[in-house]
């Protein structure tokens, strides 16, 4: 039996709907009509836009056109369990505009019934566009937050896994669900994320993006300090580590945190294959990451000031690609780093037949026209190539853009200073990633401060018997 609570209102007291209804009336798709029943005339309001017009016609209407006495007999009637009841005109409006429809009674302000009945207009379920793994679940994250919580949930089958849901945004109202697994993940962590979403004062929350930069420890720096996925398994892999996941309306990409430095650096088709071929495919990263910030600095800071450390050999080549180039060794790499961030910005923008074509015929003629026209050497362009294909091997396309910024301070300082210019741009670089926290917790965790118990999954993996006793709780200290 429904509950009417307000059934016997006192009406001098309560405010009006009509207000309410009549300022929505100005958009054109809002619909707003009378349904007659016995004593009363019902006025049903509702977003035409907005609902699934098969529950407003097989659910609502058939049963408000029956012989009833009063709303509160109409309600009866009605073969919909989760009905809400309120006085405020506040929330009618707030309901209304996100799926319900409002049935109250023309000329009496008593009282508004609220049916949810939104339309749920998503897309399907498809394979990972950003992290594609050739083995493993071939799921991905969609739009739609209660999709996204079937996929994380029918993973993670356990009551401990629990979901906090806030609304974020003035304009946009936007549902940002917070996941964690109760009893593993940090108590603190929750409630220090709780705490940073609900203080957020802004207008729109389009996608999850908004949230990692505006929540952050460290807002100004240029690393990610929480990976943003696409791939359900992950998300549920992580929870059972500790980890807490957030998941915003309409963005198919979850954020988990806190995250370190390594593991931007580890893929999920990691852990679907032999622990020897994953243990070496993150050193292949780690190395590639490496000579992608450094190579082209130190070619130029050995061109610039040390000749010397070069071998003879290797002198006389660097010296027959460099004859009849015009520009010194800096303006010759920064003019070929800027090409290459200008064909990967053409293609990214471009559709995706058209930006393959533009990156390979780009950097082909463009590569090709430099050398024969005596604008570049054929070293440095084979260089600033291996570089700028060393940076596509981070598995976290964020960490990818990092890499592309900080490699123009180290071609600076290799200018300016030479090698002891890379060297300390080196331990700037270290220094800044020993003082960023992501809620709380050291970035180089657990490089530094050291944790043996972490290192069998960090830069390489041991097999997954090993893994699996490895404490759930190691985010809860």
């Amino acid at each position: 039996m429904k509950k009417f609570p307000f059934e016997k209102s006192n009406q001098s007291q309560t405010p009006h709907f009509d207000e309410v209804l009549q300022q929505l009336k100005e958009s054109k798709d809002f619909t707003c009509f009378t349904v007659g029943i016995k004593h009363d005339t019902l006025c049903i309001s509702y977003f035409n836009t907005l609902i699934d017009t098969n529950i407003l016609h097989r659910d609502l209407l058939p049963y408000l056109n029956k012989s009833s006495s009063t709303l509160y007999d109409a309600v009866q009637a009605l073969p919909i369990e989760n009905l809400l009841f309120t006085q405020k005109p506040a929330d009618v409006q707030n309901h209304l505009l996100i799926g319900y429809i409002s049935i109250t009674v023309e000329g009496n302000n008593d009282q508004a019934v609220l049916v949810k009945a939104d339309s749920q207009l998503s897309r399907t379920v498809s394979l990972p566009e950003v992290e594609f793994s050739v083995i493993g679940p071939k799921e991905s994250l969609v739009e739609s937050l209660d999709t996204n919580l079937h996929l994380i949930r029918k993973r993670l089958p356990i009551q401990e896994l629990k979901v906090e849901v806030l609304t974020v945004g003035k304009l946009s109202k936007s549902r940002v669900a917070l996941l964690h697994i109760d009893g593993i993940c940090n108590q603190k962590n929750v409630s220090t994320v709780i705490q940073r979403i609900s203080n957020l004062d802004v207008k729109q929350i389009i996608d999850s993006s908004y949230i990692a930069q505006m929540i952050a420890d460290k807002k100004n720096s240029p690393f990610p300090q929480f990976i943003d996925t696409e791939r359900p398994d992950r998300l549920a892999a992580v929870l059972g580590e500790g980890k807490l996941v957030i998941l915003v309306d309409g963005a198919p990409h979850g954020l988990l945190g806190p995250a370190t430095l390594v593991e931007f650096f580890t893929a999920s088709e990691d852990y679907f294959i032999n622990w020897t071929m994953a243990s070496f495919f993150r050193l292949v990263r780690f190395f590639a990451v490496l000579f992608s910030i450094l190579i082209t600095p130190i070619y130029v800071a050995i061109l610039t000031y040390h000749y010397e450390l070069l071998p003879k050999n290797l002198i006389n080549t660097l010296v027959i690609s460099r004859s009849g180039i015009p520009f010194p060794p800096i303006l010759e790499a920064l003019v070929l780093e800027l090409v290459i961030e200008l064909l990967r910005e053409a293609g990214a923008r471009l559709p995706t037949k058209v930006g393959q074509t533009i990156g390979i015929v780009g950097g082909i003629v463009i590569g090709t026209a430099s050398v024969e026209a005596g604008l570049t050497s054929n070293v440095l362009l084979i260089i600033v190539a291996l570089s700028a294909l060393a940076s596509f091997t981070t598995p976290v396309y964020q960490m990818g853009n990092t890499i592309r910024l900080i490699r123009f301070p180290f071609l600076f300082m290799a200018y300016y200073i030479g090698i002891l210019g890379v060297a300390i741009s080196f331990c700037f670089m270290l220094i800044h990633l020993l003082r960023i926290t992501t809620l709380g917790r050291p970035y180089l965790e657990p490089l530094y401060p050291p944790k043996l118990e972490s290192l069998k999954d960090s830069l390489i993996r041991l097999p997954l018997t090993y893994l699996s006793k490895r404490p759930a709780s190691k985010h809860e200290e």
